[in-house]
């Protein structure tokens, strides 16, 4: 019976010492104007690699098109034998060209994803990195000794909304934004031109 009460004693006073806070890391990371900044850098990225890979495609649509055409005077009756093995040795070529262009094409695709991939991994791991600091900032400041991630439903049962501390770091780390990244556009004035 002592020993109850001594263990009861002990893991009261262990968590009286423990002061625990949640975080929803999802809405951190989502509401961070520095994620607005760099998604809107990678969609801007991504755009100017579709436009190479558009133009690469177009070159290949044309080069297909000549192959057409060279094959089509090669196979004209109307020439002679010695033009139309010439055709035929262009339309060869062309053949070879848009080979190596298919190649081409398909390797810069891969390399497009892959660095895109790359990049986008480095910018959560940067940005999240950075979240974490600004949430042991708020928790240190606050005097917290855990902070969960509600994000994760999994991790446990229960949480109170009391001890949810994702609108304050979220303030904390938009403090430095510029305006127009975490501000709503102001509203547009309804100017009356009818005297009254």
């Amino acid at each position: 019976m002592i020993i109850a009460a001594t263990l009861m004693a002990v893991a009261f006073s262990a968590s009286a010492q423990t002061k625990i806070a949640t975080v929803d890391v999802n809405k951190l990371f989502d509401g961070y104007y520095k994620t607005k900044l760099a998604r809107a850098a990678l969609d801007k990225q991504q755009q100017d690699l579709l436009k190479d890979l558009k133009d690469l495609s177009d070159g290949l649509v044309k080069a297909k098109s000549q192959y057409t055409q060279l094959l089509d005077q090669a196979n004209d009756q109307a020439i002679s034998a010695a033009e139309s093995a010439k055709r035929q040795q262009a339309a060869a070529d062309k053949a070879k060209e848009i080979n190596n262009s298919q190649v081409t094409l398909q390797q810069q695709q891969r390399q497009d994803e892959t660095q895109m991939s790359d990049q986008k991994q480095r910018m959560i791991s940067n940005l999240l990195g950075e979240i974490q600091k600004y949430v042991a900032a708020k928790a240190k400041a606050d005097g917290y000794t855990i902070v969960i991630n509600s994000a994760n439903t999994e991790a446990f049962v229960y949480s109170s909304p009391d001890a949810d501390i994702t609108a304050a770091v979220l303030a904390l780390e938009n403090a430095g934004a510029p305006i127009e990244t975490t501000q709503p556009p102001a509203p547009m004035l309804n100017i009356s031109t009818n005297a009254p």
